[in-house]
């Protein structure tokens, strides 16, 4: 099996627990948050997706989904166009909101389709070439795709662990 099989499984991974975390859920649970310095079932979702988007289109050299298909007008946010909802403020988090799951699950598959396309592409050589220097040691493209496969998963997981807390309270 090559890195990239195993990348493309662990991505695909991602895809299956974000469509289990939002699917059938209306806009008001989606959109709920437990706390008030807490984020959303949207706003995790929403941040994971952005993260993909924003890592892989700069280390692949193709355009960020999101302004690229137009999920940035979709999604009309009042945030800045850039934004990826790192260090977020409550304040700021709180102005992620959807109208419906579909939203999140179309942007979602269209980052998830471009991220695999770009994947099943690399060669083994490719993961050992330097995409970021502002760290120590310089990070390699391998890292990076581990590095976004980490965050994603922990962002997936918290989204599922709201969505059991908020169906509980509501039981």
């Amino acid at each position: 099996m090559h890195a990239k099989d195993i990348l493309t499984d662990a991505y695909s991974r991602i895809q299956e627990e974000v469509h289990a975390a939002v699917e059938g859920l209306p806009p008001d649970v989606l959109n709920a948050r437990p706390a008030d310095d807490a984020n959303s079932i949207s706003w995790l979702v929403w941040h994971l997706t952005r993260v993909q988007d924003d890592h892989l289109a700069d280390a692949s050299g193709l355009d960020q989904v999101w302004p690229a298909q137009g999920w940035d007008k979709r999604f009309g946010l009042d945030l800045p166009r850039w934004d990826t909802g790192y260090g977020h403020s409550p304040r700021q988090v709180a102005k992620v909101r959807v109208d419906s799951g579909e939203l999140l699950l179309g942007y979602y598959d269209a980052v998830h389709e471009q991220s695999l396309e770009f994947i099943r592409g690399l060669t083994a050589k490719d993961l050992e070439r330097v995409v970021d220097e502002r760290w120590t040691p310089a990070v390699t493209l391998g890292a990076r795709l581990v590095s976004v496969l980490a965050d994603d998963l922990q962002h997936v997981g918290q989204a599922a662990y709201v969505r059991g807390l908020l169906q509980s309270a509501a039981s």
